[in-house]
């Protein structure tokens, strides 16, 4: 039996956040419940700030003053940021429709 994290997501797909300690922010569009990363990305965080595993991790279309990317940020490293405004990410409309002022609102898929 798999081993349930030791806390639940606080974000949810849609919401603009940021991180806590370095200038990006960004959309949650996908939640892992922990930890779902390579040993390699892991073991490259430095140890003293290294996360726990054992807590939810958020990909994110991300954003700082230079680029556009992908982030993986474990949750005590996010903290909100939807009054910050909609973000610029140039992929965001592939998985959401407008912002509504607090989040995104992920995309309709129209079956025919």
């Amino acid at each position: 039996m798999a081993k349930k994290a030791e806390k639940p997501p606080i974000y949810n797909i849609g919401d603009v956040v940021r991180h806590r300690h370095y200038p990006f922010r960004g959309v949650v569009f996908d939640v892992d419940p922990e930890f779902d990363n390579t040993e390699e990305w892991y073991d490259a965080i430095p140890a003293e700030v290294r996360p726990s595993r054992e807590q939810p991790f958020y990909h994110l279309l991300a954003e700082n003053e230079d680029s556009y990317y992908t982030a993986y940020v474990s949750q005590q490293n996010l903290v909100p940021d939807a009054e910050s405004g909609p973000v610029g990410h140039p992929e965001l409309p592939e998985l959401f429709d407008d912002f509504n002022g607090n989040r995104y609102l992920p995309r309709r898929i129209s079956v025919n």
